[in-house]
């Protein structure tokens, strides 16, 4: 018998490490392939390194030793890990659940594509915190859109 996690426990799995709500919900295979991701693209990009120099401030260095091409897919790998755990969490998945994490990929890869460039009151945010920011944006688009769709069917 394989118990199934809570949808709020799979999301903070997976915010931790893709693949880990997997394993707890008995899809193990699935969990072994995002944490294979998970861990090919943040050698690759060395994403590690970029997250320690920015939370040090040192957003120059950040930049210097990440390799976009590869960090360009961490966003949706992340995202749908997250997906997946949460509609394999116990309970119902409500229509159009998915859109919240859908528009998070995207706003999130569009902040790492703007980072080298956005600035906030002069200030360069770097490739960890603006993708961060992006997530906010996501949310609410995916919400919002979910919220819209499910009264226009409701009606």
């Amino acid at each position: 018998m394989t118990l199934k996690t809570s949808k709020t426990e799979a999301i903070l799995w997976s915010i931790a490490l893709p693949g880990f709500a997997q394993f707890l919900n008995g899809k193990i295979v699935k969990g072994f392939i995002f944490i294979f991701l998970e861990f090919l693209i943040n050698v690759n990009s060395n994403f590690n390194k970029a997250i320690m120099a920015s939370f040090l401030g040192e957003i120059d260095r950040a930049f210097d030793v990440l390799n976009f091409q590869w960090l360009m897919f961490y966003p949706c790998v992340y995202m749908f890990a997250m997906w997946d755990a949460f509609k394999d969490a116990e309970g119902e998945v409500s229509p159009f659940s998915f859109l919240p994490f859908v528009c998070s990929a995207y706003t999130v890869t569009v902040g790492l594509m703007y980072s080298p460039i956005f600035k906030i009151n002069g200030v360069l945010l770097g490739p960890i915190w603006l993708p961060i920011l992006a997530l906010i944006p996501g949310l609410l688009i995916g919400f919002t859109i979910k919220i819209l769709i499910n009264r226009k069917r409701a009606s």
